[in-house]
């Protein structure tokens, strides 16, 4: 018998699939797990002693904005810090592919233009460009409703005629072809907003016969939120496909505790059809500068400003005192940018953090200069503070919502679990020091409590840093179990 590459020894084992954690050594080869058990009578080239650790699946961050950063920053140590093995990019509608530069770019796509490179004109280039280039996760890729109409519409402030609506369809099903794995959207955004709801659903409908996901950031997730809720089940159940509702959450001082309304509308159009959500584990969100989002917060940060760039990290109410400005004229002249706003109810987001279908996603801006700290401490802050310190979920359970869970919903096959024959993704943490260090003010500090995190095999965190080593690869498609 030849002998392992590497054995994890004396750790803690939580396999991903919500079952209670045992003791057992872990056994890699090339990129898989070839043995979880008692190995004592085996030897391998390494062994790592995880002696009062936790040996768990790498962790699956299903809602990213990484598309750029996969090549920007192939380490990836915002994610592989936290334990992260695979991102799910192209979402809120914005993906770096189908690119068609036509004329004036409305924003965001106008912050695309520096960098020719990364403008795919397929899914396929796109995924082609992770492999030539390797980042140090695995990727899997959604194609941006909103980037399909800037590629085929010459107007973003109406809704598609019948031939655009045609032409978005082609471009899905040619990047459906060329590996992705499904369709994002953001009717909440300018270059959506104008799209109708039978738009939307002739678009997904293309991807049907093969089984594509559609994520949603969907149309309204504050005063309208449960309209917003019943019209992407709508489009979900019309054109045939799953749903999954993007960072859930009531947004809005005025809409603190309305997660009592949406979850169990939620739980209804689950037993009518594919859906669920993901959520992240902050009571303030992050997005571009929207001036009209200002009066619904308790505080605004800064993340970033074109104009302004000397202001990133400060708060918005003290510029518009500085300004002399109201904050929503403040907001509007410090756009284009970033913000993060203070919106959410803490008890609400413990509530969708509690609810059992509810998936992990960062959400996090990684070329933001002063980012939300979700981007580097979402994952072990599941850990950490609410499982452990608040009690809301057994370890087992974060540690599912993180990895099995996601993998069997968007169907990445051998991933999200530890067993035998699976890919070797994988993370050591310590169940007892685990937690985020990113906070609003210091947004990029590494969490503690990550020992070392493999993908495909490969270390990629070690001793607090990234290892240099880049096994990440692109999940396509017809790697999953969708594909029609």
């Amino acid at each position: 018998m030849t002998n392992p590459d590497i054995i994890i020894r004396n750790g803690t084992v939580i396999d991903g699939t919500g079952a209670d954690g045992f003791q057992a050594d872990v056994a890699i080869t090339g990129d898989r797990v070839t043995a979880v058990g008692d190995l004592g009578g085996q030897s391998a080239t390494e062994e790592i002693d995880a002696l009062g650790r936790v040996v768990a699946p790498g962790f699956i961050d299903v809602h990213t904005h990484d598309d750029r950063y996969l090549f920007t920053h192939p380490e990836m140590a915002p994610k592989a810090s936290q334990g992260v093995t695979t991102v799910v990019v192209g979402n809120c509608g914005f993906s770096l592919a189908p690119w068609k530069n036509y004329g004036k770019a409305q924003f965001p796509f106008s912050l695309w233009r520096d960098r020719e490179d990364l403008m795919f004109a397929t899914a396929g280039d796109f995924l082609d460009g992770l492999e030539r280039t390797p980042p140090a996760l695995n990727a899997a890729m959604l194609v941006g409703h909103s980037s399909l109409r800037y590629g085929n519409m010459d107007d973003l402030d109406r809704t598609a005629t019948d031939g655009e609506i045609a032409a978005m369809q082609d471009s899905l099903r040619e990047c459906i072809d060329g590996g992705a794995i499904g369709m994002s959207s953001g009717l909440f955004y300018p270059p959506a907003q104008a799209a109708k709801t039978e738009e939307v659903t002739a678009v997904a409908e293309a991807m049907a016969a093969k089984d594509g996901i559609y994520t949603a950031h969907i149309r309204d997730e504050a005063d309208h939120v449960l309209d917003a809720l019943e019209e992407v089940a709508q489009i979900g159940r019309d054109a045939g496909v799953q749903v999954v509702v993007s960072h859930h959450k009531a947004a809005g001082l005025s809409n603190f505790g309305k997660t009592k309304q949406t979850l169990p509308l939620i739980e209804k159009f689950q037993g009518q059809q594919r859906l669920t959500l993901d959520m992240y584990p902050y009571h303030a969100s992050s997005t571009m500068i929207l001036p009209h989002l200002v009066k619904r917060c308790r505080k605004v940060l800064i993340t970033w400003s074109k104009p302004r760039p000397d202001v990133r990290g400060r708060d918005l109410a003290e510029l518009a005192a500085e300004m002399e400005l109201s904050p929503e004229a403040a907001a509007e002249a410090l756009a284009p940018g970033g913000a993060i706003y203070f919106q959410l109810d803490e008890e609400d987001v413990q509530r969708v953090l509690s609810y059992p279908g509810a998936m992990i996603g960062s959400d996090g801006i990684p070329d933001d200069q002063h980012p939300h700290p979700r981007l580097w401490g979402t994952f072990p802050r599941v850990l950490g503070h609410y499982s452990r310190d608040l009690g809301l979920l057994p370890l087992e359970a974060a540690v599912h919502r993180m990895s099995g869970l996601p993998a069997a919903q968007f169907g990445f096959k051998d991933r999200g679990v530890l067993r035998d024959g699976a890919f070797a993704d994988l993370v050591i943490f310590d169940p007892k020091t685990i937690c985020d260090s990113a906070t609003f003010d210091a947004p990029t500090e590494p969490s503690i409590g990550i020992d070392r995190v493999f993908v495909n095999g490969a270390p990629v965190w070690q001793q607090g840093r990234p290892s240099g080593q880049r096994p990440g690869r692109p999940i396509r498609l017809g790697d999953t179990s969708r594909g029609g």
